[in-house]
């Protein structure tokens, strides 16, 4: 790795960061406020930066930029991802926080963030110090016809294109009806500043 490299990551990491915190997307507040369908920000943020590099994989596939051959695409382990899913997920719903979030929170001088990068850690240690035994669990539930989306289905890449954006369109707007169900959004400076509403009744 060059210098260059190595000063590109430090920047953009930098960077990144720094619009999480702002966004609010480093404190608890906000993002446990997902798992109670108050705000939906996090889901929103990702599902557009998947649309987004879909949709901008496929047309700089047509227009020469790029060839989908020559780019790696891991194997399909449904079973693996919906175990790390429920992992992750129960850890993120519980703790408020995600791997990245974590050091975000705690480079802001979040206490709770710490507690739970340290638990991040022991749990890798852990990982790694029983891999052999539950090593199956890693490769569980291969897909063996194809490891996209176009080449599961047998259809164009557009097609899925086409599917996810609706989906985002319909995220969006159901996401923002069950925001004002129930309270939310939570705003960056209240999620900054620590700030927890009480959650409407959906009643």
């Amino acid at each position: 790795m060059t210098p260059i490299e190595i000063l590109s990551g430090l920047v953009l990491g930098f960077a990144f960061g720094f619009v999480l915190e702002n966004a609010g997307f480093g404190s608890p507040y906000k993002l446990t406020a997902q798992f109670r369908l108050a705000d939906w920000s996090v889901f929103k943020v990702m599902f557009t930066a998947i649309v987004l590099t879909s949709v901008g994989l496929m047309l700089s596939e047509w227009f020469g930029l790029i060839s989908l051959e020559g780019l790696f695409v891991p194997p399909a382990l449904l079973g693996a991802a919906a175990i790390g899913g429920i992992l992750i997920g129960s850890g993120f719903a519980v703790g408020g926080y995600c791997p990245g979030t974590s050091v975000v929170g705690l480079m802001s001088g979040r206490l709770d963030a710490s507690v739970f990068l340290a638990g991040l850690i022991v749990g890798t240690l852990v990982f790694a110090g029983a891999y052999e035994q539950i090593e199956s669990l890693t490769t569980l539930g291969e897909v063996t016809i194809g490891d996209t989306l176009p080449a599961a289905l047998g259809v164009s890449s557009l097609w899925v294109n086409i599917a996810m954006v609706i989906a985002a369109v319909a995220v969006f707007i159901g996401g923002s009806a069950l925001e004002r169900r129930f309270g939310g959004p939570v705003t960056a400076i209240e999620a900054v500043a620590g700030d927890s509403r009480p959650v409407k009744s959906s009643a």
